[in-house]
């Protein structure tokens, strides 16, 4: 081999390769803590410990090819088909409210399918945001000083998307809905006292529909006080600080845990990350923090080094959206903040959730792949302008 042939640069830049190993490690560590934390539930439902995780194994087959296929198709393609895709995802949250059409569990009337195959339409109505604000503050980038022009349009499709979800119910979903468009407006370059007062808003109505409801009071109240009602509302936080106490610096093991026999509900699910902390101690909590901080600084990375505003603004929304995820999954499962029913981004168990975040980090994998030079990146709103 020649000595040119040896210099020859790596057809992929650096932040895309990490960007896709970080994904690939969470998504293993995501298989193999599902077969552990869901073994004894998958026994006692449906008596065979290998149910939920083959069921996790298909579901992570689907996401990989989602994944190929986001982070082989241009990113620029997304903005010819936001209208649509924002129609079909609205239309799916309202035919999710529907009796008979949309399927109903535990009370809770969020998904679309058949049995065990069903899909969660806020999910994908998360994708559908992220790319409608993009395109939105990128085609009225000479309009951000006039609200009704940059602003309103956002809002509108924020308003009606986070509605509908409240009434599956699923505030969790609808307050992630905010924090994703916020995250967009704010590096968008929307008016600081337009996004104050928008802000303001909406958290004055997201405390009164959190206060609305005995349930979500409940929950806040065990949060605050979960040892008040150690037997209800308070069981599921402090069988999760046991889980994790119980794991000290290395953890018991791999699958001796104690938590997923039954004591702990949603062990596989939204409280897969006590699983860890339990059997992989500190050490393996840090190394998933650490994955999902990678994460972040790598989505950030490519978002300055996008070529143009709506890969930006498109990298922005995607990073938001799976940081803020798994700090609200985190938080709750350590009893930072109130247990929420997001899963885990790339680890928990779940169809739907890690198909369609699979498919965004293609997305961002694809702006990271069109990195460009930081000093050349300043160019990129002239270039956005002329594309328009």
């Amino acid at each position: 081999m020649s000595a040119k042939q040896k210099q020859r640069p790596s057809p992929w830049p650096g932040t895309y390769v990490m960007l896709v190993a970080t994904i690939a490690v969470l998504n293993v560590i995501g298989v193999v803590m599902v077969l552990s934390a869901s073994s004894v539930f998958s026994i006692e439902s449906h008596g065979s410990v290998w149910y939920t995780f083959m069921r996790q194994l298909a579901w992570t087959l689907l996401g990989v090819i989602g994944f190929a296929v986001a982070q082989r198709v241009d990113y620029r393609s997304w903005r010819r088909i936001v209208e649509p895709f924002v129609f079909v995802s609205g239309l799916m949250l309202v035919l999710v409210l529907v009796p008979h059409v949309g399927l109903q569990v535990a009370g809770a009337r969020r998904w679309l399918g058949v049995s065990a195959w069903s899909v969660q339409p806020s999910e994908l109505a998360k994708l559908a945001l992220v790319v409608f604000a993009a395109e939105v503050l990128t085609r009225r980038e000479d309009e951000l000083h006039d609200w009704r022009r940059a602003l309103r349009p956002v809002l509108l499709v924020l308003v009606a998307f986070a509605a509908l979800v409240c009434l599956e119910p699923d505030f969790d979903s609808a307050l992630l809905l905010g924090i994703i468009v916020g995250g967009v407006l704010l590096v968008g370059g929307i008016r600081i006292a337009h996004l104050a007062t928008v802000g303001g808003v909406s958290a004055a109505a997201a405390t009164v529909f959190a206060l609305s409801s005995d349930y979500r009071r409940e929950r806040l109240m065990s949060f605050l006080h979960p040892a008040a009602d150690a037997a209800n509302a308070g069981y599921q936080a402090i069988q999760s600080s046991i889980a994790i106490g119980s794991g000290g610096i290395s953890g018991v093991g791999l699958g001796a845990g104690r938590a997923k026999w039954l004591f702990l509900p949603n062990a596989h699910t939204d409280f897969i990350f006590a699983v860890i902390g339990e059997e992989l101690g500190l050490i393996g909590t840090f190394i998933v923090v650490g994955l999902f901080l990678a994460f972040l600084v790598l989505g950030t990375r490519a978002a300055l080094r996008a070529p143009d505003r709506f890969g930006m603004l498109l990298a922005t929304g995607i990073t938001v959206w799976i940081g803020a995820q798994a700090l609200l999954n985190i938080g709750g499962v350590i009893g930072l903040l109130p247990a929420s029913s997001v899963p885990l981004p790339f680890v928990s168990f779940g169809g739907s959730a890690l198909v369609v975040s699979m498919i965004a980090a293609g997305v961002l994998a694809n702006v990271a792949k069109h990195s460009v030079d930081p000093l050349s990146a300043r160019t990129r709103t002239p270039a956005a302008a002329a594309e328009r």
